[in-house]
């Protein structure tokens, strides 16, 4: 059975990745998102064991000092993780996982599993849009807005690690990208060339 693939999403805080991660699960039933942990407090409408492990700090740093997270961030002022058992068990059952996380969770997942991460870096079209965006969703007090957008400007410098950029300029046109980028993963060389060694052994026994 081939390894599950970890679909790793990542943006400014506005930039639309949650949207788009959201859609791709409804039309993939079998990918499933990760659910992290986080020391932040649920927004309104969340449920804790669904769209977040909901813990305190002191759990939280209990957990990391021992070793039960794939990677785990600073964002925003709150503690976020990734479980270790979650993912490795996903892997090895030949399960997809996505990611909805900053680019610290990224790129520490992309150095623990190198050969399994897709990882797709989500733009707005531009810091005004994306300003726009935070403003108008109206989730957040100002404050915490403005703290948002210039996270983002540092964050914007670590796309580079990242193996293709989606601007979400037009969220049908960027979620068709987002979608073919994960349809494409399944086909490359590395994954598929045991099935092609198989069906030459088999040309080869042929009379």
């Amino acid at each position: 059975m081939p390894r599950g693939l970890l679909v790793i999403v990542s943006s400014p805080s506005g930039a639309g990745k949650t949207t788009l991660c959201n859609r791709l699960t409804r039309d993939f039933p079998e990918l499933r998102f990760s659910v992290s942990y986080t020391t932040r407090a649920p927004r309104p409408g969340e449920k804790d064991g669904v769209d977040y492990h909901f813990v305190d700090a002191e759990t939280f740093e209990r957990m990391a000092a021992a070793g039960d997270f794939a990677e785990h961030a600073h964002v925003h002022g709150n503690r976020y993780g990734t479980p270790r058992s979650a993912v490795a068990e996903a892997l090895e059952g030949g399960r997809d996982v996505l990611f909805d996380i900053d680019w610290q969770g990224g790129e520490q997942l992309r150095a623990r599993f190198p050969d399994d991460a897709v990882m797709i870096w989500v733009l707005p079209p531009s810091l005004r849009v994306l300003e726009q965006r935070l403003r108008g969703r109206a989730t957040d007090a100002p404050a915490v807005i403005d703290r948002r957008l210039e996270t983002a400007k540092q964050e914007l410098e670590h796309y580079g690690s990242y193996d293709y950029i989606v601007v979400n300029d037009d969220l049908e046109r960027a979620y068709q990208s987002v979608r073919s980028i994960f349809v494409a993963a399944h086909h490359t060389m590395r994954r598929q060339e045991a099935l092609a060694q198989k069906l030459l052994a088999e040309l080869g026994r042929l009379p």
